[in-house]
C-alpha cells in the first residue's frame, strides 16, 4: 500500500470535491488527478516524439527555416505586452 504525505493545500482541494458530490473519497480523487497526470504525461510524450524530433531533423537538413533567436524574443515581447496591456 502507498502512503502519501498533502499538504494542506490538497487535502483542502480534495475536501472540496467531496463536498461537490463528484467524488465518494478521497482514493477516487486522487485516482482522477493521476489519470488526468497520466494522460497528460502521454501527450507529451506524444508530442516530443512525433513533432519536435521530426522538427528538430528538418532544421538539421534545412538550417535556413530556423528563425533567429533574436526574432522569437521580440516577438514573444510583443505578444507578452499585449497580453498585459489587455488584463489591464
Amino acid at each position: 500500500m502507498v502512503s502519501i504525505a498533502l499538504s494542506e493545500r490538497y487535502e483542502q482541494f480534495i475536501k472540496k470535491q467531496l463536498e461537490s458530490g463528484r467524488y465518494n473519497n478521497a482514493s477516487e480523487v486522487v485516482r482522477a488527478g493521476l489519470r488526468m497526470l497520466e494522460d497528460y504525461e502521454d501527450a507529451r510524450e506524444h508530442w516530443l516524439r512525433n513533432e519536435i524530433v521530426p522538427r528538430m531533423d528538418d532544421l538539421k537538413q534545412k538550417p535556413e527555416k530556423a528563425v533567429p533567436l533574436e526574432t522569437v524574443f521580440e516577438e514573444l515581447e510583443i505578444r507578452h505586452k499585449a497580453r498585459v496591456a489587455k488584463d489591464q
